[in-house]
């Protein structure tokens, strides 16, 4: 049977669940709604989904709270869809920080969000061609750090897990697998996200920062990746599989 993509709605504006759940079951896809991070709590503990939608400014735990939940939990490889009535380019930048992988400022058109609902999904299970013959079972040694790309998370040397954003991984695979080579903004646009990907300006440089944080890379003077002025960004560390599974 063909899969339905289940869109799970969390906003407290009754009508924004209505209206968003109504739109996307018309256009195809599943939709649940609840109105806070409690009942999308209790309803992940039972129930698989294919993307969450979120509203940032929400009483109790805000969108922030529960998107960096989701991106240390369990559930940290589902994307998200970030909204919020505020237009402010920091809490787009925050959102992304926490690990959304897109954003939609409200007021917005449900065709809209059905773009981007269908646009992140594509991104998500758009892979490099060259992940398909060595994402089974490995385990990716880089300086202090170690990739797991079955479960894909980081290790550091202490043992301790960095979970990552499904995003975040993928561009870190990207680099990974071009180690020592200068890749220029199209080129890993192309590599993560695939030319049909609809993103707002500076994206990479966003991601790239993240991808940073979770390495404890100082921006200013980067060990793992290190910025080439006019031209892009380069994975100085090599790269060794420890372990095959």
């Amino acid at each position: 049977m063909e899969h339905i993509d289940h869109i799970l709605i969390v906003d407290d504006d009754r009508e924004i669940r209505e209206l968003v759940s109504s739109y996307l079951t018309k256009n195809g896809l599943r939709a649940t709604a609840v109105a806070d991070g409690r009942h999308m709590r209790a309803f992940l503990e039972a129930n698989a989904v294919d993307l969450i939608i979120l509203d940032l400014m929400m009483p109790g735990d805000d969108g922030l709270v529960l998107s960096r939940e989701l991106r240390a939990g369990k559930h940290k490889a589902t994307p998200v869809v970030m909204l919020t009535a505020r237009t402010d380019e920091m809490d787009r930048i925050l959102g992304l920080e926490m690990g959304a992988d897109d954003y939609l400022a409200k007021p917005f058109s449900a065709r809209e969000l059905l773009a981007r609902i269908k646009a992140v999904l594509r991104r998500t299970r758009m892979l490099p061609p060259n992940f398909q013959v060595s994402e089974a079972g490995q385990l990716l040694r880089f300086g202090k750090w170690k990739l797991d790309t079955t479960a894909r998370h980081l290790v550091d040397s202490d043992g301790t897990v960095i979970a990552l954003s499904g995003a975040e991984y993928r561009l870190l695979r990207v680099f990974i697998d071009h180690p020592q080579r200068v890749l220029n903004r199209d080129q890993l646009l192309n590599l993560t996200q695939g030319r049909e990907a609809e993103l707002f300006d500076r994206s990479i440089d966003l991601l790239v920062s993240r991808v940073r944080q979770r390495l404890g890379d100082d921006a200013r003077e980067p060990t793992y990746i290190k910025t080439v002025r006019s031209e892009g960004y380069v994975f100085s560390m090599p790269v060794e599989i420890v372990e095959v599974r």
